[in-house]
């Protein structure tokens, strides 16, 4: 199975660029941020991951992929505590998965699950950021105020805090989410298809932010659909239907053999200029 340490990433117009994923994983310690071991599990009799085993390595980028119903989403509440582990195990720096350990992990959830009717402001999405750290009722104070703006500039959402959430497109919603996990200071963020649904423009707007956060040494894991699309952007790919079926830079482990036993279905895999593209082979028609 491909490793990230001997990755060595050769686009010169990637948003990864040489050298920046290899500094980032020469800090890395002997153990992994997050190791799952062995991990299986399921909703009542239907099983979700199958013995999955994966490390996340500190300052690592990585997109898992794979059908709906494949176990994505699972994957990343098994993570954060949410769905428990049936067999194997999962450690967070080498320990037993507690909730308290929690604290440094940021989730973003799919922008289809948010109530878009409660009455909150961009403002307040990211400020409830601070209250992982169980400061709920004690509300923020100057410095806390000062680093909510700070992250609002950094994710072009200055003048907007006082506009309810819905009003913001559909990029800025996703960046104010974004926000709210960082403000928790975290070393590793989850995002669940933080893609899906956004327009070109909005879906170059999050990946930009994304690697901004990770050249500053913030471990990023997101679900996604759109093989294309992490194959352009992203620097390390897992494939999941259930169990991990193969992960390593994309243009290595998007192969037609990978995808059909991730898809059960054919696919055509074109290597061009160092870029990988993946479309759907076309059905004969029936008679």
């Amino acid at each position: 199975m491909a490793n990230p340490h001997d990755h060595r990433p050769g686009d010169p117009h990637s948003l990864h660029p040489p050298g920046l994923e290899e500094q980032s994983l020469a800090r890395v310690a002997a153990v992994p941020l997050v190791e799952l071991v062995d991990v299986s599990n399921g909703y009542g009799t239907t099983p979700a991951l199958t013995r999955v085993s994966l490390k996340i390595w500190p300052g690592q980028f990585m997109a898992i992929v794979g059908p709906n119903g494949g176990g994505k989403t699972t994957l990343l509440r098994t993570v954060l505590g949410m769905v428990s582990a049936t067999s194997g195990k999962v450690l967070l720096r080498g320990q037993e998965l507690k909730r308290p350990s929690l604290e440094r992990i940021g989730y973003v959830p799919q922008l289809e699950t948010i109530d878009w009717n409660f009455p909150i402001t961009v403002e307040e999405v990211i400020g409830m950021g601070f209250f992982a750290k169980s400061r709920w009722f004690g509300g923020i104070g100057e410095n806390e105020k000062r680093k909510l703006r700070e992250i609002m500039e950094r994710l072009n959402l200055a003048g907007l805090g006082h506009r309810h959430i819905r009003e913001l497109s559909g990029g800025q919603q996703q960046a104010a989410f974004i926000g709210r996990a960082l403000l928790g200071d975290p070393e590793l963020i989850l995002l669940d298809e933080p893609a899906s649904g956004l327009d070109i423009r909005s879906r170059d707007d999050v990946i930009h932010f994304l690697h901004e956060i990770n050249h500053q040494g913030v471990a990023i894991v997101l679900t996604a659909h759109d093989l294309n699309w992490v194959a352009a952007h992203l620097p390390w790919a897992v494939c999941l239907n259930r169990r991990l079926i193969a992960e390593g830079p994309p243009n290595e482990v998007f192969t037609a053999k990978v995808l059909q036993d991730v898809y059960s279905g054919e696919m055509v895999v074109l290597h061009q200029d160092g870029m990988v593209m993946i479309g759907e082979r076309p059905h004969a028609p029936h008679n």
